[in-house]
């Protein structure tokens, strides 16, 4: 098939602007692929966030040069008709309650701390401490697994942590036996309650986060706790945790989750939550029951936020 030029313009000139089209748009996908500034997602993760309290106390939490806070402790609370927490300010233990025991995700940071912070925290909501069963180290870090010797020995309860993290938690517990492990969609079923585990490494690189059930007044929902927050120095480290918040929010979404829970309650407003619902501020809703597409915009925060700080380590030369 022959090609025409259009009246007034010559062979050679029609020749040579069509060469000018191909690169254009090489030039235009080159333009789409390059790498989003940190400011770009650190702007969207705002606007997702909006006014929301939770999803703005995330951005803070994952802000570059952000430093865990340490807030006064608040008094022990069940937070579900089957769901107990436990808090040092810092970290929280989380008690699952079932009709043949206890599953506590975390341990708080020391045996002195186990004894004199979760045992009598446990019992002042009503949870008798024999009754614990499992001890599961959301990770291997000894602020959530330094006391999980001690109530090991004393209650006979399983330590259950990913095998990925026995060595931090060597560290830190020379002494720390031998344990469980947990695999990734690991199923753990007590009274009839079962919590799933999911890898979720970054934050360290055993790290698990759950998916369990749970009551309010009698009526269920589904929570997920979140096993590791802030990212890591290394730009692997934080890749890492960007692809498990992705794959955890796809769990997430199959499962039906609608309510959010964090092992540090300063990171996602947790401790204002409980205080929320000791006074009854809350009215009849329970604060941590956020609905399926507020836990599925978490999520998508902390995506952008993540996003947001390896583009940081790119920009300033770290990645």
């Amino acid at each position: 098939m022959s090609f025409e030029p259009p009246s007034g313009l010559s062979r050679r000139a029609v020749l040579a602007a069509t060469a000018i089209v191909p690169l254009a748009g090489q030039e235009a996908r080159a333009s789409a692929a390059a790498p989003e500034s940190a400011r770009s997602h650190y702007d969207r993760a705002a606007r997702l966030a909006g006014d929301d309290p939770i999803l703005r106390n995330i951005v803070r939490a994952l802000s570059p040069g952000a430093v865990p806070p340490s807030p006064d402790p608040v008094e022990p609370l069940r937070i579900f008709d089957d769901v107990a927490v436990v808090t040092t300010g810092f970290v929280s233990v989380t008690a699952i309650l079932t009709s043949e025991g206890v599953i506590l995700i975390d341990a708080l940071g020391s045996p002195e701390e186990a004894e004199k912070v979760l045992v009598p925290g446990l019992r002042a909501v009503g949870v008798d401490p024999a009754e614990i069963r499992y001890v599961v180290a959301a990770h291997g870090h000894d602020d959530h697994f330094g006391g999980a010797r001690h109530l090991a020995e004393r209650y006979g309860a399983r330590v259950m942590m990913n095998r990925a993290d026995w060595k931090i938690a060597a560290a830190s517990s020379p002494a720390h036996g031998s344990y469980l492990d947990i695999s990734d969609g690991q199923r753990l079923t007590l009274g009839g309650t079962t919590v799933v585990f999911h890898r979720t490494p970054g934050h360290t690189p055993g790290t698990v986060s759950a998916i369990f059930p749970v009551r309010w007044r009698g009526r269920r929902h589904t929570a997920m706790l979140w096993g590791g927050t802030n990212p890591p120095a290394d730009t692997t480290g934080k890749r890492a945790l960007l692809s498990s918040v992705r794959r955890f929010a796809s769990h997430m979404r199959r499962a039906g989750v609608d309510v959010e829970l964090n092992n540090h309650g300063a990171c996602d407003q947790g401790l204002v939550r409980m205080e929320r619902l000791r006074a009854g501020s809350a009215g009849p809703e329970n604060p941590f029951v956020i609905g399926r597409s507020r836990a599925q915009r978490f999520m998508d925060v902390m995506e952008e936020m993540l996003r947001g700080r390896i583009a940081t380590d790119r920009e300033t030369g770290r990645a």
